[in-house]
């Protein structure tokens, strides 16, 4: 009897089809040979069952299984207003922190989202418009990192751009129809760096942005980009 099994053989819920196949046919590292693929979930985004071998550094081999969830890549940007010494934040909820003990779930962040089909600067640009009502001009890429590594496969493109009063172009707050309730937020830097030290902000790609350009603002610490 023939089945078919939506996200492999047939559309999922989001037109989706051989979600099951990535990672097959992967032969960049010799020592690594995917056996398996299984699609455990294909909500939102997708959570895989990885079975592979892997030869260990004595050469002996070992079978291993490796979940991985897929959420596609991101970007994220720091705008800084370098004549009045501030950046510009948002706040939102967000659940997972607040079940894992923040105690309100409402996060400081850098703007950020999920490429979907665009490049990295396009999103970005997308995402800044979106929830900062905000116009920027050249952006500046700072790093490019993968955020979460032994489980998700997400990396995130992260930018800096220079931002002013007469860049506004809307009042922001995010797309309401996707769910979003997303407050601006513009602080000294000082005030934002305090932040990152009380723990008021804790989330990782704001930090290493606010860090970056604490070092990058200081002539005792330049970076090379």
């Amino acid at each position: 009897m023939l089945t078919t099994r939506p996200g492999i053989d047939v559309p999922d819920h989001r037109g989706r089809v051989g979600l099951d196949q990535q990672g097959r046919s992967l032969d960049g590292n010799p020592d690594v040979a995917v056996r398996d693929v299984e699609l455990v979930s294909d909500g939102w985004h997708v959570l895989r069952r990885t079975t592979l071998d892997y030869r260990r550094r004595d050469g002996s081999w070992s079978t291993l299984q490796r979940e991985t969830y897929d959420r596609g890549d991101g970007a994220t940007i720091l705008l800084h207003d370098d004549a009045r010494s501030t950046v510009l934040l948002t706040r939102q909820f967000r659940y997972p922190a607040y079940v894992n003990d923040h105690p309100d779930g409402m996060l400081v962040e850098t703007a950020a989202g999920l490429l979907d089909d665009d490049d990295p600067v396009t999103a970005i640009r997308r995402e800044v418009a979106e929830e900062l009502g905000v116009e920027v001009g050249p952006v500046t890429h700072v790093f490019t990192a993968y955020m979460s590594p032994g489980s998700v496969t997400e990396k995130v493109h992260f930018y800096a751009a220079p931002y002013g009063p007469g860049d506004r172009i809307g009042a922001g707050g995010g797309v309401a129809s996707e769910g979003e309730d997303i407050e601006v937020v513009e602080l000294a830097i000082d005030d934002a760096l305090a932040m990152i030290r009380d723990g008021r902000i804790v989330d990782g790609k704001t930090i290493m942005l606010l860090q970056w350009w604490a070092l990058e603002r200081s002539p005792r610490h330049p970076v090379l980009l």
